[in-house]
């Protein structure tokens, strides 16, 4: 397919609706899970979705690049999410044996505790806030959109469960 400037340079309104509603829609969601769990559980939302990696991961631990990669947060972002979770003491840092200068994010039990508590918090928050609101058709058509933009976008990863 060949683009004009004009095609690289402006969207059509409903190119642009299309963009900016899935932006808006996912910041608004965000924000509004974030404030549910920190007031609830006291926990946000990124602490939540490290945990809840780590409680799928094999022995409950996890690489720090590894964990960059599924949260979506630069190597510095995710270091200092964990700090503040080993802090809480939700999270300690292993040495990794076969590399001596990378490091294991590992779930403690107060961690998993921690998850638990706040599982039902999100479960509600998710169902409320998104699935609620469309059909199952809707859903079936929504995640066939999200594998024509991102294909595998929503297959289950090798440590993900239905959560």
């Amino acid at each position: 397919m060949t683009t004009t400037t004009t095609q690289a340079t402006k969207l059509t309104a409903q190119e642009l609706a299309a963009w900016r509603g899935m932006l808006r829609v996912q910041a608004a969601l965000l924000r509004e899970m974030d404030a549910e769990l920190t007031a609830a559980n006291g926990l946000p939302l990124r602490s939540y979705e490290v945990l809840l990696h780590l409680e799928d991961a094999a022995g409950h631990r996890q690489r720090m690049t590894e964990l960059c990669r599924d949260v979506v947060l630069s190597a510095s972002g995710v270091s200092r999410l964990v700090d503040r979770l080993e802090k809480d003491g939700y999270v300690r840092r292993e040495r990794c044996a076969y590399d001596g200068r990378g490091f294991f994010a590992v779930l403690t039990p107060a961690g998993a505790s921690k998850l638990q508590e706040a599982r039902a918090t999100h479960l509600a928050g998710v169902r409320r806030l998104f699935l609620d609101r469309l059909q199952p058709q809707d859903l079936v058509r929504l995640a066939q959109y999200w594998e024509i933009v991102v294909p595998g976008s929503t297959a289950p990863t090798a440590d993900s469960r239905p959560d």
